[in-house]
């Protein structure tokens, strides 16, 4: 299955559930997109699939400025796996490809 497409991702923080959409595409043979949530949306940088392994970095704003480091399994129609938080820490995620 594709990765391309929207993801429906939610990072389980300390302050509850966060929900994004994660939006992917292939862009002259590169994985690009763009994270939405809380408001706020922004294209994401470093985007990665090998094998079963999907990675992307997103920068924030809001609620402070950081960089998220999403590292996760594919599989099939969903993914999981861990967010690092700048100096916050790190987070599970999950999500499921509508």
């Amino acid at each position: 299955m594709s990765v391309e497409g929207k993801w429906k991702v939610t990072i389980k923080s300390p302050t509850g559930p966060m929900a994004t959409e994660l939006m992917l595409a292939q862009v002259d043979g590169a994985l690009t997109g763009t994270q939405s949530g809380q408001g706020m949306s922004s294209p994401i940088s470093e985007a990665k699939l090998d094998g079963d392994k999907l990675s992307w970095v997103n920068h924030v704003a809001k609620p402070m400025k950081m960089k998220l480091e999403f590292s996760g399994v594919v599989d099939g129609s969903k993914i999981s796996g861990k967010v690092k938080a700048g100096f916050v820490g790190s987070f599970p995620f999950t999500g499921v490809k509508e």
